[in-house]
């Protein structure tokens, strides 16, 4: 009876560790680097608002006169629509400077941090900005 009861314990540990790893990965921003803001302007090129997370995407013209391609992850729909979002804040064809944390990693993506808009609408901040 103690045999059973203990391997039932076991399992119901593994059972939550399991669930819960993949929790902690999905909503860790260990990815990004906190200590470096990325400022760059262009044109918006989509701006997706679906759960679990909203995404913007630009495109930036370099130096040589080609063009890269961004992409940064906003917080949820619900949060930024508590903050004054709408889900046409920012639509394909507006020019902006996004400020971001970018990755470690050097990819073209980051989490978010504000917009601001070249033809003078107000600035929009992640709302979860202290």
């Amino acid at each position: 009876m103690k045999g059973v009861l203990l391997a039932s314990r076991v399992a119901c540990m593994i059972g939550l560790l399991v669930f819960t790893i993949p929790l902690r990965a999905h909503h860790g921003t260990s990815a990004y680097d906190p200590a470096k803001t990325l400022k760059l302007k262009g044109t918006v090129t989509s701006f997706d608002w679906v759960n679990p997370h909203v995404s913007l995407g630009w495109d930036v013209k370099t130096e040589n006169g080609g063009v890269e391609h961004w992409v940064v992850e906003l917080t949820s729909p619900g949060m930024l629509t508590r903050s004054g979002w709408h889900h046409d804040s920012l639509k394909p064809g507006d020019e902006v400077t996004v400020y971001f944390h970018p990755t470690k990693s050097g990819t073209k993506l980051g989490i978010f941090q504000r917009v601001v808009f070249t033809d003078g609408r107000p600035d929009l901040i992640d709302p979860r900005q202290p």
